[in-house]
């Protein structure tokens, strides 16, 4: 039996729409069901399914191009394909393209019934990596961070994160908590360079009513609000001296006094915390504490720059682009090839924060399906807080300019040379100025394609 499993039923055919309803629901299912993959779409947007059971053929988006949206929207969900026209290589396609199961018509009930199940098994099932969903990356550079993470988060120990502003801290910081014991606790986090002194103290630890003026009633704060989970202090580098003290005491002692008290409280909470600053630096002009940097700093996690990722920059600007296009309702779908070449070969002194931006700008802009690269550039210029020296435009229009003679000449660095008019020798210190590659020019055109 289905437990009370509920199930989307998609078929274009009324009177088999109706017998299936029927059957699945004596099976103990309660069904949804449509008469075409666009209905099914907007039906799994506000409905919550264990598993969708299409035919393939239908007018209109088929059973593999549902299957691919819902790949897409709703990650994990398992879909069962039904077909009048089976065959073994159409079952193998759709099963390597990672469909659940393939049925064909007409169903035999057992057949029916155990894959259902399975499938009904599978989805509530969490996934090994259901803790780094959030994080978009098929950089080596990257899952090594991610490896380490996950190994680490297994161990109640402190955990510094450190790299560039906008390079996804606190989005590791939040994974390392899903993926620790600690997962059904909370996740609290605080800029610590977002408050003045007196107010961060009292947030962190908490203050009596009547500690100072205004302190109407008790607040227990945020040490005591994670008890059982995760604190994230987030730029920790900012965090003024005499509060420095304080937190050390907190970690060692894994107790807090709240402002006014004489009592302590005995916390039980691990402490992850990030920093864009030189804490070694710091240490050195005496505005960090080394007995602190030690007890935060077991073990360290660099996070790469998204310039070190490049190849996660298309997975991300499509990523967000789906994002936002769905929060808005905006009919747009894809980025021109000019568009992505030049998201690619932008320099993003802001990161992941800035890709996040140039796309939410252009999808709120657009008139079109398809991002020009007149939106892209344009996004890219508008924020002034990332606008590139000369010196680093050139370098930009150089890059560029690599890519696409190298792209013109399909990957033949002589027939580059030639269209760049340069000799061969110039041409490969040019490439290798911007650590570029014919192959890995060829790889990137995959990607814009």
């Amino acid at each position: 039996m289905s437990n009370g499993a509920r199930l989307l039923l998609v078929d274009d055919d009324p009177s088999l729409l109706r017998l299936l309803t029927l059957r699945l629901e004596g099976e103990g299912y309660q069904v949804i069901s449509a008469d075409c993959a666009e209905t099914a779409l907007v039906l799994l947007g506000k409905n919550k399914v264990d598993v969708v059971l299409s035919d393939l053929r239908m007018p209109g988006l088929d059973g593999m191009a549902l299957f691919d949206e819902i790949a897409k929207r709703h990650q994990g969900l398992p879909v069962v394909l039904m077909t009048a026209h089976g065959s073994i290589p159409e079952a193998v396609a759709a099963t390597q393209r990672g469909v659940f199961g393939f049925l064909t018509k007409p169903l035999n009930n057992n057949d029916l019934r155990d894959i259902l199940a399975q499938a009904v098994h599978q989805s509530h099932v969490p996934s090994k990596d259901e803790w780094r969903t959030d994080i978009i990356t098929r950089s080596k550079v990257m899952e090594q961070v991610l490896d380490q993470a996950y190994r680490v988060a297994q161990r109640d120990v402190s955990v510094l994160i450190t790299g560039a502003s906008g390079t996804g801290k606190e989005m590791l910081a939040k994974a390392i908590h899903k993926a620790s014991p600690r997962a059904k606790g909370h996740f609290v986090a605080i800029n610590c360079g977002a408050l003045p002194e007196h107010l961060l103290e009292s947030e962190l630890f908490g203050h009596t009513k009547g500690a100072f003026t205004g302190a109407v009633t008790e607040h227990l704060g945020l040490f005591r609000e994670a008890d059982g989970g995760t604190l994230f202090l987030d730029e920790i580098g900012d965090m003024p001296m005499p509060l420095q003290v304080k937190l050390l005491r907190a970690l060692q002692e894994r107790q807090i006094r709240p402002v006014g008290s004489t009592k302590t409280i005995a916390i039980d909470v691990r402490v992850l915390s990030a920093t864009h600053r030189d804490l070694k630096q710091a240490m050195q002009e005496q505005s960090f504490r080394e007995d602190l940097y030690y007890r935060l700093n077991v073990v360290n996690l660099q996070l790469p720059t998204l310039r070190e990722r490049a190849e996660d920059i298309p997975l991300l600007a499509r990523h967000v682009l789906q994002q936002n296009a769905e929060r808005h309702g905006v009919q747009v779908n894809r980025f021109s090839e000019d568009a992505m070449q030049a998201l690619v070969t932008a320099q993003w002194p802001g990161n992941v924060r800035q890709l996040v931006n140039v796309v939410e700008q252009c999808v709120a802009l657009t008139h079109s399906p398809v991002l020009s690269v007149a939106l892209v550039e344009q996004a890219l210029s508008q924020n002034r807080s990332f606008w590139p020296t000369l010196s680093e435009a050139r370098d930009q229009f150089e890059r560029q300019y690599l890519i696409r003679v190298l792209k013109m000449a399909e990957g033949n660095v002589t027939r580059a040379a030639e269209l760049a008019g340069r000799n061969r020798t110039d041409f490969h210190k040019l490439l290798k100025k911007h650590e570029l590659s014919a192959s890995q020019v060829s790889e990137q055109s995959d990607e814009l394609e």
